[in-house]
């Protein structure tokens, strides 16, 4: 049986009449890199600073190397790197200031890390912190989270602010780690980093959990992941994306052709798309639906 590094036991927090997460159970396995994926708003960082003790919750647990993330929380955060999806620094210091900062909260001698994931991730140590731009204050982060080699790592959105070529050196850069033995949380709504990075993935909306299941599985059961403007929709079979866009266009034909899939063989009262939807022809039936509206 695989060793829990997080589980989750309905875990449950309430903002009043704001959303929060409701009844969330699941855990991840020693060595996994989980995915965490949903819309904006969906509760993500809610559960993220819940795990990491940062809110209470309303109902339920959670433990983390087996421990309590309420009451054992500065315990757990001796193994654990994170990165939160909005920053919170010092501006007045300088990058490497910041990072001997966090290695000195571990008591650890970490400038041979700083130096190499520095280099790599093309960050300037020696820059402000209130002069970085979005994606070198992102690159601060990763390497913060990062430095110490912790067991664990949880990420959230880590990638948003940072350019193509810089995300690839991240990939690998996580890639290296999990193959160390380091366990990896990540939240994203970003459909290549799942595809790419995970071995299985939790799907949350409207703060519940979907479901769970590997990045294969979700191929072969049916579901959809859709990517854009910033977001991504999780449907669970091509029937569904069908109707919607017919409803409001009567195109369904024009659709199934940009799709790739010829209506005559796929019987509309049966049709599931069995690949995913890719960022392209998600472009191409977004540009033909908004030329439908002008």
């Amino acid at each position: 049986m695989n060793e829990q590094i997080i589980a989750l036991n309905g875990l449950t927090k309430s903002y009043g009449k704001h959303r929060g997460i409701s009844d969330l159970s699941f855990s991840v396995n020693a060595g996994e890199i989980f995915g965490f994926i949903g819309p904006n708003g969906a509760g993500k960082s809610t559960t993220i600073r819940t795990l990491m003790g940062l809110i209470r919750p309303t109902g339920g647990s959670a433990t983390i190397f087996g421990l309590d993330c309420q009451t054992q929380a500065s315990e757990i955060a001796r193994n654990v790197g994170y990165l939160p999806s909005e920053d919170s620094y010092y501006e007045n210091m300088k990058v490497h200031q910041l990072l001997q900062y966090t290695a000195d909260l571990y008591g650890m001698d970490c400038w041979s890390r700083v130096n190499d994931l520095a280099a790599r991730l093309d960050l300037d140590l020696y820059r402000r912190i209130s002069d970085l731009s979005l994606g070198n204050r992102k690159k601060v982060g990763i390497v913060s989270a990062l430095i110490t080699s912790p067991k664990l790592v949880i990420m959230d959105e880590p990638t948003s602010g940072l350019d193509p070529l810089i995300q690839q050196v991240f990939y690998e850069i996580l890639a290296e780690e999990n193959r160390r033995g380091t366990t990896i949380f990540l939240s994203s709504h970003v459909l290549s980093e799942v595809q790419r990075l995970c071995d299985r993935a939790a799907i949350l909306k409207d703060g519940r959990l979907v479901g769970i299941q590997s990045i294969k599985e979700l191929r072969e059961s049916g579901y959809i992941i859709m990517a854009g403007d910033g977001n991504i929709t999780l449907t669970a079979s091509g029937m569904e994306i069908a109707s919607r866009v017919y409803r409001r266009h009567k195109t369904i034909t024009k659709l199934f052709e940009l799709m790739g899939v010829s209506p005559e063989q796929a019987a509309l009262d049966a049709c599931k798309v069995e690949h995913d939807l890719s960022e392209e022809t998600f472009a191409r039936i977004h540009d033909f639906v908004k030329s439908r509206k002008a």
